[in-house]
């Protein structure tokens, strides 16, 4: 995972990832740096910079977040088969350009056509049906 430094996950989930990870055998690594983060990557994954509800903040973030834009050579440090994904709505020109959004590694409509259909089945169970 990369992130700024003043960005980093909350201490308390990161530890219980941590110890998650270490008993499956996987280990969480994060970086500030995009390029390390990515470096031979099967999946490259991003989310907007600024969630609803923190609105305020774009104008601070927009620069902070900037050098982790997700574009043509970042992707190109991933694996050569690696896919892009995002939980969208993306906002174009911000953390991923259309370039990436729109081209062959990008899996961003298969990915939502997945969970609508995880989403639909999950009402369904709380429906009882």
């Amino acid at each position: 995972m990369a992130c700024p430094p003043d960005y980093r996950p909350d201490p308390e989930i990161l530890e219980r990832a941590e110890r998650l990870a270490g008993a499956s055998g996987a280990r969480i690594v994060i970086s500030a740096a995009p390029a390390e983060a990515v470096s031979g990557a099967d999946a490259v994954y991003t989310d907007v910079w600024t969630s609803m509800g923190q609105e305020h903040e774009t104008a601070r973030r927009r620069p902070v977040f900037a050098p982790y834009q997700v574009n043509p050579a970042l992707m190109a440090q991933a694996a050569p088969r690696a896919v892009f994904m995002h939980c969208l709505p993306a906002h174009r020109g911000e953390e991923v350009t259309a370039e990436v959004i729109d081209g062959s590694q990008s899996v961003v409509f298969e990915q939502a056509e997945n969970r609508l259909h995880v989403q639909k089945a999950l009402i369904l169970s709380l429906l009882g049906v």
